[in-house]
């Protein structure tokens, strides 16, 4: 059964920065724990807690190499989101263009109002 374009689990992973961070790292290729550890600077147990997180939305894979837990980037649950966000896209920059029609109007001279003299 497919997923929810808008499953809470992955905006409740997208939304720590630490997370984030960890994806930002995972989309340079895959990577084993002690690299991520490494680069997030956090405890092992953190760590582990925040990989869970994004294991469970879908947001990464992992496999076993020997001893090492190498993870991996699975963008299909983002490009679910971002489909279900570009839906709205058109809803947006309608409301954007009916703002800015509306603030170019506020800010037009009006034909009743003088026009400054000239500082000659």
């Amino acid at each position: 059964m497919p997923r929810p374009a808008a499953d809470m689990t992955v905006f409740h992973a997208v939304a720590d920065p630490t997370r984030r961070a960890i994806l930002d790292l995972l989309m340079e290729g895959e990577k084993p724990v002690k690299a991520l550890l490494a680069a997030i600077r956090a405890t092992q147990s953190a760590l582990s807690q925040h990989l869970a997180v994004l294991f469970r939305a879908g947001l990464v894979t992992v496999r076993a190499q020997g001893r090492l837990r190498i993870y991996a980037i699975s963008p299909a649950p983002l490009i679910e989101v971002a489909d279900w966000v570009a839906r709205y896209e058109k809803f947006w920059n309608e409301r954007l263009d009916n703002l800015g029609t509306y603030l170019d109007a506020r800010h037009a001279p009006s034909p009743m109002t003088p026009e400054p003299p000239d500082a000659d």
